[in-house]
């Protein structure tokens, strides 16, 4: 049978599609992590009580990545080089979402809309990301090479989140509300059309090394785009709307260590 849980199971079982899988997550993470330092050291000062947040946020991402590598280096395994098509965060920024490397490179601080569009693009892309780990924990949680690498980072996915779900009220409180509203769909739509494409490209590359049947990798290609029409017409709702979470303050403390990994 044909199923997220099934298809994992078959990258994570062949030493070259995990060290695609991973080398594609650590990367991604990464990249993060180096986003979220620079935004941090360039919050304007009427906003420096967000900057340890913004690190500590940029200090997870970090972790993943290692994660990622540590998961690999478990294996004798080494990083690969990943195929551009298949580069969620550098296509992210392509598309107009998030702050532009060429801001973040340079030595000027950012202004307070700069900060509520990073926290409304974090909002749609945190939520994508802690629906994967909700997935990946309730098939994975428990399995002996990966269940703690996906727990640990299911949960800072989770606060990731929270986060942006309370400052984003929080600035909509000071009257940022419209523009916030405008910034989530305008994204949660683009990221859509980014996810359906980098899906379909890491299938493609999956399938050739898994050596995937033509009617099995069709179908999966099918299942990609019908979940992309359905989040270009309802699901996209979801990734916009904002809510107080019941995790408070969630990124107020130290980033927390991952013993074994990182």
């Amino acid at each position: 049978m044909l199923s997220a849980k099934s298809l994992f199971q078959e990258i994570i079982d062949n030493d070259e599609s995990f060290r695609l899988f991973c080398s594609i997550a650590a990367s991604g993470e990464t990249q993060g992590g180096w986003e979220n330092a620079r935004i941090a050291a360039l919050v304007p000062e009427a906003e420096r009580a967000l900057a340890p947040k913004i690190t500590r946020h940029g200090a997870d991402e970090d972790k993943h990545g290692r994660i990622f590598n540590a998961l690999m280096k478990k294996r004798g395994l080494t990083p690969v080089e990943i195929p551009p098509e298949t580069d969620y965060t550098m296509l992210l920024e392509k598309n107009g979402i998030g702050l532009t490397h060429d801001k973040l490179k340079r030595d000027e601080p950012l202004t307070v809309q700069d900060i509520v569009t990073y926290l409304s693009h974090s909002r749609v892309t945190e939520q994508r990301a802690a629906d994967q780990m909700v997935m990946l924990r309730k098939d994975f949680g428990d399995h002996p090479e990966i269940g703690k690498a996906v727990r640990m980072i299911s949960d800072d996915e989770d606060n990731h989140l929270a986060y942006c779900h309370e400052e984003l009220l929080r600035f909509a409180r000071a009257g940022h509300g419209r523009t916030i509203q405008r910034t989530l769909r305008e994204c949660a739509l683009a990221e859509a059309g980014v996810y359906r494409d980098v899906s379909l490209a890491v299938m493609a590359h999956m399938g050739r090394i898994l050596g995937w049947p033509g009617p099995k990798a069709a179908l999966l290609a099918t299942g990609i785009r019908a979940m992309y029409a359905y989040e270009r017409t309802v699901g996209w709702r979801r990734m916009v709307s904002l809510t107080m979470p019941e995790r408070r303050d969630a990124l107020g403390g130290p980033a927390t260590a991952a013993p074994g990994y990182a």
